[in-house]
């Protein structure tokens, strides 16, 4: 993927640790979401209300979403977006991630930014193993189980972590929630 086109990304006489984050940034965008040739800032200043509005309805109330990239394939057409989120019920405190999801509502994967969850427990939010279980879904939401999950959209709670395990299944909710606002209302198209 090239880089963020439209944003600081391409800024390349940034200091180090704006260099580091933006580098971040730039490489969640191409885990969650690969297939995407370029990804594209979206300005959503506008609709903060909107989305407060929104996620405070559906229950997300301590999801912030604080960017959106647009994810453009090859010959430049919408392809879906990334969202990123930030989670405020993280045991160690917020937790923030960006997430992928397809034009059609399917989840790509999230990938974190930042995360300070308990060594050995809530940091294992942060494998393969728990966070494939976001990958190649398409559901309205997301919900867990400590039992194993058992059907679509169900996740296994993380072992000793269900604060973290609903922390990060809320933002991603949350992510949701926003992907449709975005794709019913055209924002940033």
């Amino acid at each position: 993927a090239q880089c963020l086109v439209g944003s600081e990304m391409c800024i390349r006489d940034r200091d180090p640790i704006a260099q580091q984050e933006l580098k971040a940034k730039q490489e969640a965008c191409e885990e969650v979401f690969p297939d995407a040739d370029t990804f594209e800032s979206v300005d959503i200043s506008g609709e903060t209300d909107t989305f407060r509005s929104a996620l405070d309805e559906a229950g997300y109330t301590a999801q912030t979403i604080d960017e959106v990239y647009q994810a453009l394939d090859g010959s430049g057409e919408l392809a879906g977006y990334v969202i990123t989120v930030t989670s405020s019920e993280g045991y160690g405190g917020d937790i923030q991630f960006s997430m992928g999801v397809g034009i059609d509502g399917t989840t790509y994967g999230i990938s974190f930014l930042s995360i300070e969850e308990t060594a050995g427990l809530g940091m294992n939010a942060d494998t393969d193993a728990f966070k494939s279980q976001f990958k190649d879904q398409n559901v309205s939401e997301f919900t867990y189980s400590k039992t194993g999950a058992s059907a679509e959209g169900e996740i296994d709670a993380l072992s000793g972590a269900t604060i973290t395990t609903n922390a990060v299944t809320n933002g991603v909710n949350a992510g949701l929630c926003v992907f449709r606002i975005l794709s019913e209302g055209g924002i940033g198209g």
